[in-house]
């Protein structure tokens, strides 16, 4: 495959992948899901693959673009969480970060690996990752508005954050550390075919 070829074929993956973002954002159950007041992310599984495959640079564009949508959902479609992710250094720097470093991981581990084992390993980093990026965001830049958010007192927030993460996150985890080698090993089989991949 040509060079202007292989570059059309990875804009063409790539504005898919963007697109799934944007049905992930705003279709209910698909990107988010709804715990009590919070919501389990399922969408950073599409950076962290995208990431995964096309390394760091793309990785980049979705989580910013990602970050960017959920900015955008906080302010067409509000929810208990939205004056929080209204700010963008709470929603779109730690997606950006997901993207970088999972696909500096996946660069750094291809060829080490095998190639399921380097999905499971950055599908779960990718996941601690935005999990304890947003909340450490969420820590620095918008803390009493996530202790109004929940009605709760910030000096209560750290216990939230550490509960947070033992369940929210874990299970966050070992989903993403699941499903991105399930869709990524036959993407990347279907990529090196086509040589857009080498």
């Amino acid at each position: 495959m040509d060079h202007q070829k292989e570059r059309t074929a990875r804009l063409t993956v790539i504005s898919l992948m963007l697109a799934i973002l944007i049905i992930q954002t705003f279709v209910p159950g698909i990107g988010y899901i709804p715990i009590g007041p919070v919501q389990a992310t399922i969408i950073h599984v599409t950076v962290i693959i995208g990431a995964s495959l096309f390394g760091p640079q793309t990785g980049l564009i979705l989580g910013a673009s990602w970050g960017i949508l959920r900015m955008i959902k906080a302010a067409i479609v509000p929810d208990i969480m939205s004056v929080v992710f209204l700010n963008p250094l709470v929603s779109v720097i730690p997606r950006m970060l997901v993207g970088l470093i999972s696909g500096w991981l996946a660069v750094y581990l291809d060829g080490k690996v095998k190639d399921r084992t380097k999905f499971i390993i950055t599908g779960v980093i990718g996941s601690i990752v935005n999990t304890v990026t947003v909340l450490g965001a969420i820590y620095l830049f918008s803390a009493e508005a996530y202790a109004n958010a929940l009605n709760i007192p910030t000096s209560a927030l750290i216990a939230t954050f550490l509960v947070t993460i033992g369940s929210n996150g874990l299970l966050e985890a070992v989903t993403s550390g699941i499903l991105t080698p399930i869709l990524s090993l036959p993407l990347s089989k279907l990529l090196k075919r086509s040589g857009m991949n080498d």
